[in-house]
């Protein structure tokens, strides 16, 4: 496990910022440097500039374009982060590459602004993230999710009337999206209907649901309003709208919806959860995987309170134990776990219903 990069509070967070555009680079250096805590030490014009510059700087955080001339961010990462892990931030246009770069270790990402106004949110956004990679801990390309050959065929449940009253909801943010997908390459195509709340920026949701559809037995997809919730179908919930469940008769269905935000998010994992406290009365399960902050630690509680059995990934693999960590620490989990083995866990309490 990488040794976490924890700065001293009385330092300034020591950022590099990795980017062939010269109007971007100094959007983002004037940007950063406006925060008391974050000082700019150097840019690189590409990844075979950063390669020989980041031992002169030292940087606790790099913010990495995606797209440069020559090799692309993910490829230079994939070569240097099992040596060196540091934290990453991507800095990308809406492309899958960004996904291909969240796999071999950056931390997380931020999209590209489209104009002056989105410009502001997206200093506002990377600010936050530099912020929170500066106490994550990268996660090694060794423990990421295996290859689907590597896991082979997982049997099915099978048919079930208890199953078929199950749903379960899942929870994360920052380190999640290769977090979640560890878990769901390791459940089998009958599995009871899930909806995942990922934080994720516009655009991306739909992009990362279809990425875990081809890479899980089950079906994936950004979920709709109006989604039924059924076997076998995990709904992932679209970027900018609160995703809830719905109880129609004996029906659950997801709404999708613009709204405040809950917990400082939308979509809000509180929300979600909170949504199945209040409407679900078939069995339930609660998941709480990596993140920073304490989004889904409440509603994850309140689902626990309703007989949830609920689930929360440990500190030891979680990238940033924020979410997961408020909710073991204000009573919402009863069984923390590897994220390697969340998955595990899960099949086992599945089973003892069936």
């Amino acid at each position: 496990m990488a040794i976490p990069v924890t700065p001293n509070q009385n330092h300034k967070i020591r950022v590099m910022v990795v980017d062939d555009s010269m109007v971007a680079r100094s959007m983002i250096i004037k940007g950063l440097s406006a925060h008391p805590r974050i000082e700019i030490v150097g840019f690189a014009i590409n990844t075979l500039d950063a390669k020989n510059k980041i031992p002169q700087y030292k940087p606790d955080v790099i913010t990495m374009d995606v797209e440069m001339p020559g090799q692309s961010g993910p490829d230079f990462l994939k070569q240097y982060l099992p040596t060196n892990p540091i934290p990453v931030i991507l800095v990308s246009s809406l492309n899958l590459k960004v996904f291909d770069a969240l796999a071999v270790g950056a931390v997380d990402f931020v999209r590209k602004p489209e104009d002056q106004q989105s410009a502001d949110a997206f200093v506002a956004a990377l600010t936050q993230k530099v912020l929170i990679a500066s106490k994550a801990r990268p996660r090694p390309v060794a423990s990421a999710a295996p290859s689907a050959a590597a896991v082979g065929a997982i049997p099915n449940l099978g048919p079930s009337a208890n199953l078929d009253r199950v749903i379960i909801g899942l929870g994360a943010s920052t380190g999640g999206t290769e977090a979640t997908l560890a878990v769901m390459k390791r459940l089998p195509a009958d599995i009871p209907p899930m909806v995942i709340v990922q934080h994720m920026p516009p655009g991306f949701t739909k992009m990362y649901a279809e990425r875990l559809n081809r890479l899980c037995a089950m079906e994936v997809r950004e979920a709709q309003s109006g989604d039924e919730l059924k076997r076998g179908l995990a709904l992932v919930a679209p970027a900018d709208l609160q995703c809830r469940v719905v109880r129609i008769g004996t029906r659950y269905t997801v709404n999708c919806t613009p709204g405040e935000k809950v917990s400082g998010h939308r979509p809000s994992v509180d929300a979600m959860f909170q949504s199945m406290a209040d409407v679900v009365n078939c069995k339930m399960v609660g998941i709480i995987m990596t993140g920073m902050g304490q989004d889904g630690a409440v509603g994850l509680l309140a689902m626990r309170k309703k007989g949830a059995y609920t689930i929360g990934q440990d500190k030891e693999s979680s990238v940033v134990y924020g979410m997961p960590g408020v909710a073991q620490n204000i009573g919402a989990v009863m069984i923390q776990a590897s994220c390697d083995n969340v998955s595990n866990v899960l099949l086992r309490h599945l089973k003892s219903l069936g």
